[in-house]
């Protein structure tokens, strides 16, 4: 080998070592006690309920363990798919829906209370669930729109005032129906078809429980950002219009995307709400109440053709710890965005679900299970640093100022070298340090972090891609403050 050669081989030797030191250096972030930045707010809402297979699994521990704020009732199939949906509790338009024997509340009353129970705020969709197969069976328009919304002032009363031997549950809000443009799946008429069902119903619900609030129209197809502006689709544009010159009401606007970009729910978000304020709709609310982590930004796996170990391997995926970390960062994010209300689809033991056809949690569960757990420091501090945006992180503090937790979470990147800085603790001395760490091999189990006491308090963790950490700082017990 010559020496030319060797020079240049010792040269890229050298650079890799580079490389791989700057690659080394650890990211710092500094949570600052002293810089309160607002209140942490629960967006950990999911779809569907707790019980599945005819309750034979019933995850209502783990939901409670969660203490999610809102779920979100579509595609529901416990014990079967005959609840919630309009046709399982109203069967027959050709019915009165005056008299209470033209509907079945049975099943879904007791849905209801298992979801109830758990102390989630229920969201009915007012609708149908999703149909895959070739034949469409409840997706159409409703023969008759007056009769359909009269279907649904009957479940309202059912529900929420104790009529035919219900419930006064309270629930809020009524959503009308789920994603319209999304066809033949779950819609086979036209835009306009369902701009009238919209209004039609809308108007009717308003009219007779006016505390009510009604949105929709739970669309997947949303537009996309363009050069930093949100561009609705015409579908949105002309629902919109259709709105105002009928009058009908739009307490929420209601969405849905799936991605493997955790920071473009933000972005979407804060588009939606500039679009709907310059239209004159400044007190609509916001909800996200559809939203998943999407392999490969890729859903040809639920296709008829994807099926078999390709369709097994996105549904692991989604659940993995990558999964977990994508929501961890989600949730981060959208702490800085307009949404009001945010659903995980889903809850359950749907594939797309935080819990195994079987009931086991996911890797999934567990990541939302930790940034439940930060909601017990509501008082959302500063937490700075990593402007390579390599770690999503949050921090909060309790009311009475005797504990703080970081929730940290690394979605994709390569550095997983963590310096974590704790300045200006509300009291002095040492701290009771707890951590616990989400990641291929582990659930949230507790691990030991090197760390120096002190002001600042510093500790140290290898978190590498696909990894949560949830860190608990407390001041020792029996210490004055």
């Amino acid at each position: 080998m010559n020496r030319a050669v060797c020079i240049v081989l010792w040269g890229l030797i050298l650079l890799e070592g580079q490389i791989a030191s700057l690659a080394a250096e650890p990211v710092e972030i500094r949570v600052s006690c002293d810089k309160p930045a607002g209140k942490i707010r629960p967006l950990h809402g999911v779809n569907g309920g707790p019980l599945n297979y005819g309750e034979i699994v019933d995850r209502s521990a783990y939901w409670r363990e969660l203490a999610s704020p809102f779920t979100r009732l579509h595609d529901c199939e416990w014990p079967d798919p005959s609840i919630v949906d309009v046709h399982a509790v109203f069967p027959s338009l050709k019915a009165d829906p005056a008299l209470p024997e033209s509907y079945q509340f049975l099943k879904t009353d007791d849905y209801l209370k298992s979801v109830a129970d758990t102390g989630a705020v229920i969201v009915y969709r007012l609708g149908e669930s999703i149909e895959h197969s070739k034949r469409k069976y409840r997706v159409a328009p409703p023969a008759d729109y007056e009769k359909w919304t009269a279907g649904c002032l009957g479940i309202i009363r059912h529900v929420n005032e104790g009529w035919a031997n219900g419930t006064h549950r309270k629930i809020r809000y009524w959503e009308i129906w789920n994603e319209p443009e999304n066809r033949p799946a779950m819609w086979t008429g036209t835009d306009e078809d369902y701009y009238r069902l919209y209004s039609t119903a809308s108007k009717g619900i308003k009219e007779q429980f006016p505390e009510l609030m009604v949105g929709g129209p739970a669309v997947g197809a949303i537009g996309e950002v363009v050069d930093g502006q949100w561009k609705p689709t015409e579908f949105l544009k002309d629902f919109l219009a259709h709105c105002k010159a009928q009058s009908a009401p739009l307490d929420f606007f209601s969405w849905h995307t799936y991605s493997d970009d955790p920071h473009v729910y933000a972005i979407k978000a804060k588009g939606i709400r500039a679009w709907l304020d310059a239209e004159g709709f400044k007190k609509t609310e916001i909800h996200l109440n559809e939203w998943n982590y999407l392999p490969g930004n890729d859903w040809s796996a639920i296709m008829p053709a994807g099926q078999g170990a390709a369709r097994e391997k996105w549904f692991e995926e989604m659940g993995s710890a990558r999964g977990a970390a994508f929501l961890t960062t989600v949730l981060i994010d959208l702490q800085d965005s307009p949404v009001d209300v945010a659903n995980y689809y889903c809850g359950d033991t749907n594939p797309f679900g935080l819990f195994s056809r079987h009931g086991t949690p996911k890797k999934s569960y567990f990541g939302m299970k930790a940034f439940a757990k930060i909601l017990e420091t509501p008082e959302r501090v500063l937490a700075s640093g990593d402007e390579a945006g390599t770690f999503a992180r949050i921090a909060g503090m309790n009311a009475d100022r005797t504990g703080v937790q970081i929730l940290v979470s690394n979605y994709r990147g390569k550095n997983g070298q963590l310096n974590l800085v704790v300045d200006h603790l509300p009291w002095a001395g040492l701290s009771h340090v707890e951590a616990h760490l989400l990641d291929e091999k582990r659930d949230l189990e507790r691990v030991e972090l090197p760390h120096k006491e002190g002001t600042p308090l510093r500790l140290q963790c290898d978190l590498r891609a696909g990894g949560v950490l949830l860190v608990e700082i407390h001041k020792p017990s029996g210490e004055d403050k």
